[in-house]
């Protein structure tokens, strides 16, 4: 693994959610979004759009997202205010949504299946997860630190608004800057756990 440079940025990823006060140079922005839009899509729709979201609009982002904590319960709300305080503190953040294209072309072309939207929504949301993870590595292989913050789907329909998408669905938002601090490694399940080999 170690001899493999796209092993060792796999291994070397973290989720860092504090960064440090330093701005990304705008041609590295450019090379995440160009590795998220490298990754396999589902009949090649390419339905994800991504939105780059600094200064006065990120800081309104992290402000909903904290002031919408304060209506949910723990762990929910605790975790809404630690996303509100990695947007606030990254430089940049992207905002990942899906277009519902796929899911369009999915039930025109198998017109009468039932349920087929069910299916192509699903394939559209495992094109932009896979966007997402090239955004995550393309940032480490940079240097750059990054983190998912999935708990942002709990307030789906205020972040398209604060976003100005009206059509489609919520993704993911991605913090990207400069760590703050080196994170150790997580622990990682051993293969012979998760893994099993049929013939």
């Amino acid at each position: 693994m170690k001899s493999n440079e796209t092993m060792r940025t796999i291994e070397a990823r973290r989720s860092t959610r504090t960064f440090a006060s330093r701005d990304i140079h705008e041609d590295d922005i450019i090379s995440i979004l160009k590795a998220a839009n490298q990754a396999p899509s589902a009949h090649n729709k390419q339905s994800w759009r991504f939105i780059v979201i600094r200064g006065a609009r990120k800081q309104a982002l992290a402000s909903l997202v904290s002031e919408r904590a304060g209506q949910f319960g723990k762990p929910s709300s605790t975790l809404l205010r630690m996303a509100a305080r990695s947007i606030s503190s990254a430089p940049v953040v992207v905002a990942v949504v899906n277009t519902g294209e796929l899911v369009k072309h999915g039930t025109r072309s198998f017109e009468g299946v039932a349920d087929i939207s069910g299916l192509f929504r699903t394939m559209e949301i495992q094109s932009s997860a896979a966007a997402v993870q090239n955004m995550l590595l393309a940032a480490a292989s940079l240097g750059l630190a990054s983190v998912w913050l999935g708990i942002l789907c709990l307030i789906t329909e205020d972040l398209l608004m604060l976003l100005g998408v009206h059509e489609g669905e919520f993704m993911a938002v991605v913090p990207i800057g400069y760590a703050q601090r080196k994170s150790a490694a997580p622990r990682k399940k051993p293969l012979e756990n998760i893994v099993s080999y049929l013939s």
